[in-house]
């Protein structure tokens, strides 16, 4: 349960760091309100996930989960631009994401 807990914590994150860019410095309130909502609601998922998993881990696939669907995000609406080295790169910190999970 806690690795399921810590994966949605990841997506949230994704989540808080988009609607950061998008609140324009907190003068847009609805991308101001969905960042506050959800970074409490992944930094409260990451603290109960570290309850039962290493903090290192935990924080590890938390920012490796939010990193990558940030970045995917970001080149499938165009707001960054994508290449195949890029993609490999992302693909590279997925696979050390479920390298941590197969050690734990």
């Amino acid at each position: 349960m806690s690795w399921l807990v810590l994966v949605l914590s990841g997506v949230l994150e994704a989540v808080w760091a988009t609607a950061l860019g998008k609140s324009e410095g907190f003068s847009r309130p609805l991308p101001s309100v969905i960042f506050a909502v959800a970074l409490a609601m992944s930094m409260g998922g990451l603290a109960v996930a570290m309850r039962q998993l290493p903090v290192g881990t935990s924080y590890a696939v938390w920012v490796g989960i939010g990193a990558v669907l940030t970045v995917a995000y970001s080149m499938v609406t165009g707001t960054e631009s994508g290449s195949p080295v890029k993609v490999l790169l992302l693909l590279g910190i997925v696979g050390c994401v479920v390298g941590l999970k197969i050690l734990h």
